[in-house]
């Protein structure tokens, strides 16, 4: 999940600089201008002491100001950035940050540590089940071809043949998973486009409502691929209704399935992770759903239902 940066009032950074620069112009003139005045009140060196005094503590405090404000949030966001690129998560961003300026900045990183980090993780995946699954038609190539060398009859050798075929088409299929997961990376149209104009222009096998109409922030052909993805995996595990809802920025999709193990709620995003390996599932279609989500700035998150499963994107 990607993290957020708590939005609360703080100067913007003109104001910080400006407020410093005019301090440090004014204070000695102001200084000049009392020592003028009471010149005839206090001694020499009693105006020398308060003016010393008002600039030490002057300093103090705008010292004070640009650590707070300037200094510290600009440390934190050094301190993040070498940790995402050394592989580290141990130093969190603040929940804030001293001027708008940095705050937008902070969560700029933020949302980049976190896709690039998602990138990494999606690629370490899939590079670790593509090792796994093409030993097998790796194996049944190179045993093929090595029988196909000898002498062997019709039968023998069509059976040799549909093997290396079928070997060659299961390394096609994992080049095409990549090329999808690769695509689903991109941004997506903005938008926005009403849900039921979307809806009703879809064919699905199950019976999709729409409890809450309103416009999504995607266009209708992004949207319409994320909903398709989410449908599709809902009528795989039973589910024959599909209920949505609109609420602001964040759109709801439940349905009536056999719903998620408990023991799997924390995989379900991993690319290729599916309990439907049996039945020709892939396990890319919920990660393909998140990488298309957050390429365009939302998330997707596994909510509780009632029944079946329940995810909330949020743009």
């Amino acid at each position: 999940m990607r993290a957020r940066i708590r939005q609360k009032w703080r100067p913007p950074l003109a104001l910080v600089i400006g407020g410093t620069l005019a301090a440090v112009l004014c204070l000695p003139l102001i200084g000049v201008g009392y020592f003028r005045v009471a010149g005839n009140v206090l001694g020499w060196g009693e105006t020398a002491w308060m003016i010393g005094w008002m600039a030490v503590v002057s300093t103090a405090i705008l010292g004070f100001l640009l650590w707070r404000l300037v200094l510290r949030p600009v440390t934190a966001l050094t301190a993040h950035a070498i940790a995402v690129k050394e592989g580290r998560n141990d130093a969190p961003l603040p929940p804030h940050f001293g001027t708008p300026e940095l705050t937008a900045l902070g969560q700029a990183v933020a949302d980049m540590g976190a896709t690039l980090n998602n990138r990494e993780a999606g690629l370490r995946a899939f590079s670790a089940h593509v090792t796994h699954e093409l030993k097998s038609p790796l194996t049944s190539i190179r045993g093929a071809a090595e029988l196909l060398q000898g002498e062997l009859d019709t039968e023998d050798r069509a059976r040799l043949l549909a093997t290396i075929q079928t070997a060659a088409d299961q390394m096609q299929g994992q080049l095409e998973a990549l090329r999808r997961l690769a695509a689903a990376r991109e941004p997506l149209g903005k938008g926005p486009v009403l849900l039921s104009t979307v809806v009703e222009a879809m064919e699905t096998g199950a019976d999709v409502r729409i409890l809450t109409d309103g416009p999504v922030p995607l266009d209708a052909t992004a949207l319409k691929a994320v909903l398709d993805h989410l449908i599709q995996n809902a009528v795989a595990h039973g589910a024959n209704q599909i209920d949505l809802f609109v609420s602001g920025t964040t759109l709801r999709v439940t349905d009536n399935g056999s719903g998620i193990a408990e023991g799997n709620k924390g995989r379900i995003f991993d690319p290729f992770f599916t309990t439907r390996r049996s039945s020709g599932g892939t396990g890319l279609g919920l990660s393909i759903v998140r990488a298309m989500i957050e390429a365009s700035g939302g998330e997707i998150d596994l909510i509780s239902g009632a029944s079946g499963a329940a995810f909330e994107i949020r743009f």
